[in-house]
């Protein structure tokens, strides 16, 4: 149950606040769990990278997998260490790269000061907003049933949105619909990073499975399940017209306005099938 859904045992993930309910014509005083927001400093080989708006939890899941899909480092294996420092006004975490992709870093670097989550906040030239990828290449398919299967088990793998109500979850699902894997964050970009980290850390197979978001579909969302090599995602809310594009150029099947019993499918059909192995006509 660890990797599938994070022990919320971790500090300072939820804050208890003052709060005066209103219900009708009664009015209530009480108490009101809600989630914690922090930040986050991501410095590379001492000189610090960015900084997002996050939840506290997971957060070694965080730089690795912000690492991987910014392209900062190819492969977990170019990460030597995390470092996570609790600070009086945020959390650093100190990520040790091979000296190789730091000079490569280094001749690129931008200092962002991120919003929640926030993908583009603080980007220098607008070039770099677009990362050169390669399409994707997976012949992975997923039933439609169990598709649905996930989409109805989703909300057992959500213990911070259960208390708080305030985050996102990125979930891996396997080729039976069930979930492999869970994170959760405030942003929705953290969470996807928060999965793909851990999943690089547990030498998860990136083209056999599907990503499943609680979100909306943003062409961040999309650019970095290409990064990846994810062949499908699959997103509660809509899709931007940027992100459509994108996941068409680059042959990611992309699901949208999800919910048990109804999708929308934008892009590259054939990965999701009626059942195991039938095309959906």
């Amino acid at each position: 149950m660890d990797s599938l859904s994070p022990l919320l045992e971790q500090t300072h993930t939820t804050e208890s606040v003052a709060v005066i309910r209103l219900r009708g014509q009664q009015v209530e005083k009480t108490e009101d769990i809600v989630a914690e927001e922090t930040p986050i400093g991501i410095e590379y080989n001492g000189v610090p990278f960015v900084v997002m708006l996050a939840s506290p939890q997971d957060l070694e899941d965080f730089a690795i997998g912000f690492s991987l899909t910014e392209g900062i480092v190819k492969s977990v294996d170019q990460i030597k260490s995390v470092a996570i420092e609790e600070l009086e006004a945020g959390i650093r975490v100190a990520v040790n790269i091979d000296e190789k992709r730091f000079a490569i870093l280094d001749s690129r670097r931008q200092n962002l000061a991120g919003r929640t989550g926030c993908g583009l906040c603080g980007t220098e030239r607008i070039a770099q907003v677009f990362k050169p990828m390669s399409e994707v290449n997976t012949t992975f398919t997923l039933a439609h049933d169990h598709l649905q299967r996930a989409l109805e088990e989703m909300r057992h793998f959500q213990p911070l949105q259960q208390i708080t109500g305030a985050t996102h979850a990125a979930f891996w699902v396997n080729a039976r619909g069930q979930i492999m894997l869970a994170r959760e964050d405030v942003g929705r970009h953290n969470a996807l990073d928060k999965l793909f980290g851990a999943m690089a850390q547990q030498a998860y197979d990136f083209e056999h499975g599907a990503v499943l978001v609680t979100s909306r579909a943003s062409y961040e969302m999309v650019q970095k399940s290409i990064q990846m090599g994810v062949g499908i995602l699959v997103a509660v809310s809509g899709p931007t017209a940027l992100a459509i594009r994108m996941a068409d150029e680059y042959q990611l099947t992309l699901v949208g306005f999800s919910r048990s019993h109804s999708q929308v499918i934008y892009t590259h059909p054939q990965r999701i099938t009626e059942e195991q192995g039938v095309k959906l006509s």
